[in-house]
């Protein structure tokens, strides 16, 4: 009887020790139509590790992931598998509006708990297969060890297979406003200083520095992008390439101290997503992207309309005509200056005549809306002064009567498409935020191009940091508030 409780212990001590072994090998997702395959192990340090690989070849070698946080041990390593849960998901939604009436939402998934032993505390990372690709995040349960805390650095890795050709735009912190470079990985060193062409507002951080989306294509043909989905109180990833071992790992935009997010559980990150097809299409037409995000948060959307629009703006871009009124003004105070005791300088774009051809144009060739910039004042000393009340985004220049014009473009079954530069200071626009809305709606526009050129201000934010990030939501749903459309221009 004896022998026999013996063995029968060291039969469950024998299941646990095989249990245990199991959880630190990979655990498997597959796509739905079978063809991509994701593994997910947890290193002899306690580091997360995942790979990828379609239809049998290997997309992404195993690739850590974690964070790194400020004034803590961090994220990093220390875990074991606490649990696994895999799900299956399929649905068809219908976008507001877009090239697809139907989208459907088609994915495996499986959820790890990870537990960090030394530091009593848990993460989750929730991993969404689709037939075209990965989304993964980072999920904090509310907890006591992980409550309120700062990211240093988050250090999720993207490792290719070789030397891919990738066509990148040099990493920055403020502007998008790049031509793209095709390239080997291994020639991106040498080529960035020549990428890096003057902006109004640019931050590059990197000799292999690159922003996402990152479109790669391998030597045996299969195409790859490297991006981002659901980016909501976080900061935008770039991404920093290893280029002696080809690997890639977020970069995350600093604040103005340098840190890289401030988040309080319960909370996610953004899902990271790697889109893989041997076929280029497959890459614009995916639509994980989509997935990944939230649904419409709005029961109404009637007023949300898709518009094609010309517009008073290139013109002043080539110096035929401007966005100032007056070229008298080295220094202008809103609300003291009294622009009908200037001289014009002739040469003004948004002006009555000029911009009644603008409308006549549309009406003519089928368009619905005319954008035009420079109508209201303050441009002429808008730019590269770091200043802070720059526009109050309701009062127009003399020569710009806002009435008259948006009831001559409604009498042609147009309308005028309101232009709200901010000139970066982020401040100003938000005390002005409502007024302006107001303004519109009082004035019969519903759609709005909003510019942030420049340096942001508060000092030292980034465009695409955390804050503005918020920022960028905020003016959303605050337009929202209004039946307004908001069309962003953030990549200054």
């Amino acid at each position: 009887m004896r022998n026999m409780k013996t063995f029968y212990a060291k039969l469950m001590t024998m299941a646990l020790l095989l249990c245990a072994a199991g959880m630190l090998k990979a655990q498997s997702l597959t796509s739905p139509n079978g063809e991509l395959q994701m593994n997910f192990s947890v290193s002899p340090q306690g580091e997360p590790v995942y790979d990828l690989a379609y239809k049998g070849r290997t997309v992404l070698k195993p690739s850590k992931l974690g964070l790194e946080l400020k004034d803590d041990p961090g994220l990093m390593d220390g875990f074991s598998i606490a649990d696994v849960k895999t799900a299956t998901f399929d649905e068809t939604w219908e976008p507001v509006w877009g090239e697809e009436k139907q989208i459907r939402n088609h994915y495996n998934e499986m959820a790890v708990t990870l537990n960090q032993k030394a530091q009593e505390r848990n993460i989750v990372i929730r991993f969404r297969l689709f037939d075209d690709g990965l989304g993964f995040r980072y999920e904090f349960p509310l907890q006591k060890n992980l409550n309120y805390f700062v990211i240093k650095e988050e250090h999720t890795q993207f490792a290719m297979t070789g030397d891919h050709t990738a066509f990148w735009i040099p990493g920055d912190y403020d502007t998008q406003e790049y031509d793209y470079t095709e390239s080997k990985l291994s020639e991106i060193r040498g080529l960035i200083k020549g990428a890096i062409t003057p902006n109004s507002s640019q931050t590059p951080f990197s000799e292999t520095g690159v922003q996402t989306a990152l479109q790669l294509k391998t030597a045996d043909g299969l195409y790859i992008n490297l991006h981002e989905a659901a980016l909501v109180d976080y900061s935008c990833m770039h991404l920093n390439l290893d280029d002696k071992n080809f690997v890639f790992e977020s970069w995350l935009t600093p604040d103005a101290v340098g840190d890289k997010g401030y988040l309080q559980a319960p909370c996610v990150s953004p899902w990271r997503t790697v889109i893989v097809s041997d076929d280029a299409r497959d890459i614009l037409a995916s639509r994980i992207t989509l997935n990944l995000n939230e649904p419409c948060a709005y029961d109404d959307v009637s007023w949300i309309k898709p518009v094609k629009y010309v517009g008073v703006w290139w013109e002043l871009i080539a110096g035929k005509s401007t966005w100032a009124y007056t070229d008298e003004l080295p220094s202008v105070k809103l609300g003291v200056l009294d622009y009908s005791k200037t001289k014009p300088n002739g040469r003004h774009g948004a002006n009555n005549e000029h911009v009644k051809k603008y409308i006549d144009f549309a009406a003519a060739n089928g368009l619905d809306q005319v954008l035009v910039e420079g109508w209201n004042e303050g441009w002429e000393d808008w730019f590269g002064k770091s200043k802070d009340y720059v526009f109050d985004f309701v009062s127009p220049y003399p020569d710009f009567d806002v009435k008259m014009l948006n009831q001559y473009a409604h009498s042609k079954g147009v309308k005028l498409m309101m232009h709200h530069e901010t000139s970066a200071s982020v401040r100003n626009y938000e005390r002005h935020m409502d007024k302006a809305y107001q303004f519109m709606v009082d004035n019969g526009y519903n759609a709005v191009k909003s510019g942030y050129v420049g340096n942001i201000i508060p000092r030292g934010e980034h465009h695409y940091g955390q804050w503005m990030n918020n920022h960028y939501r905020y003016a959303v749903k605050k337009a929202a508030e209004y039946k307004i459309i908001q069309v962003s221009q953030v990549n200054q």
